[in-house]
């Protein structure tokens, strides 16, 4: 891990911000979440279990599977998971769904490029790696992260919907933008999102 320095820590917060207010305009949208939170809430359905017990068992797992390839955590791994929680947790208790399938459509465009920001800038501050990225990271290389993350997000919905969660327009975006969108966002940043092993 490269060495601290108080930029890559606010480039870090900063990030995470931004990453939490785009999850939680895809959210608000409702027209359908990302793979990773379709398999937990697939997870979750199929054993009535709480989502949040199930959210911290799959993390665990990416993140052993990271490790296993030498992507380890980080502090930005523990900041990554709690800045973006109480993000999205104050967007969603504050805002509510629209009624007009225009505004939600409208919001989710806007949160696609949002999330893009928010990955691309807490990955570049080099400090750790959420769940997700973090699995997609360790397979880069051979597989560049822009179609791991993509894989990653598409074997969660395929999986999470099969255990019974709903898919949605939003999932399918996801799924084929995002990756290339934070690939592409982080080159025009200038920032590397690869953790240093």
């Amino acid at each position: 891990m490269r060495r601290f320095r108080p930029a890559r820590l606010l480039l870090l917060l900063a990030g995470c911000v931004v990453l939490g207010l785009g999850v939680g305009l895809l959210l608000i949208a409702d027209l359908g979440s990302d793979g990773y939170s379709t398999l937990v809430n697939g997870i979750a359905r199929s054993g009535d279990w709480e989502f949040v017990v199930v959210n911290i068992a799959v993390s665990a797992v990416f993140l052993a599977v990271a490790a296993g390839r030498g992507v380890l955590p980080g502090i930005g791994t523990l900041v990554q998971i709690v800045v973006v929680g109480y993000t999205v947790t104050l967007m969603l208790d504050h805002l509510d769904t629209p009624d007009s399938d225009v505004t939600r459509a409208l919001l989710l465009v806007v949160a696609i490029p949002v999330l893009s920001i928010g990955i691309a800038a807490y990955l570049g501050s080099q400090l750790g790696a959420g769940p997700v990225e973090a699995a997609a990271l360790a397979w880069d290389p051979p597989v560049p992260f822009r179609w791991s993350y993509s894989a990653l997000q598409a074997v969660g919905a395929i999986a999470g919907w099969l255990l019974g969660a709903a898919i949605g327009p939003g999932t399918i975006v996801v799924i084929f933008m995002l990756g290339p969108l934070v690939d592409r966002t982080a080159r025009l940043m200038r920032l590397d999102v690869h953790q240093t092993r």
